[in-house]
């Protein structure tokens, strides 16, 4: 089966939210709003989806979302802790459901030994709680931001499907 598109993803993900009710909210790094502009491309995409973060620095990942500036400074940006801390803030902020949170290395530049260029941090948040993901994404700059916008939301619509079948 072929890999589906991230206009198609965000159109299951629309579906699978509409049957249960809820929303989702988006905060971005690395992204650029990328992830946003997928679920929006989706028409009617207002009735399950609100907020869109993007926090491209650590000044807005802690003033938009709460995370504490201890965790930017200790852990960095793009790492675990912090986008865990970003999921949470998005689903508090706009009372969502679901969210999703990257952070990331799209390069060409600023890329360490520890965290190469294409290091990204996802986190997901559910209504049980958050999933987080380390991925090493390939390419120039536009793949590993496209990579991650396609893991994003494949994640979601995974989530999502899981959790319409719960409520069978």
């Amino acid at each position: 089966m072929n890999e589906l598109n991230s206009f198609q993803l965000a159109t299951r993900l629309g579906e699978l939210l509409l049957t249960l009710g809820a929303k989702v909210a988006t905060a971005e790094s690395c992204t650029g709003g990328g992830i946003a502009h997928a679920i929006t491309e989706v028409p009617g995409s207002s009735q399950w989806f609100d907020y869109g973060f993007v926090t491209y620095s650590n000044q807005a990942k802690h003033e938009l979302l709460g995370v504490d500036e201890s965790l930017l400074s200790q852990y960095g940006a793009v790492s675990e802790r912090v986008v865990r801390a970003m999921v949470k803030g998005a689903m508090a902020k706009a009372s969502a459901q679901f969210a999703v949170a990257v952070s990331g290395i799209a390069g060409p530049g600023g890329g360490s030994a520890a965290k190469p260029v294409g290091t990204v941090w996802l986190a997901w948040g559910h209504p049980e709680g958050v999933l987080a993901e380390r991925h090493q994404f390939a390419g120039d700059r536009h793949a590993v931001r496209e990579q991650a916008v396609n893991v994003a939301l494949k994640r979601l619509v995974e989530l999502g499907e899981r959790y319409c079948i719960k409520t069978q």
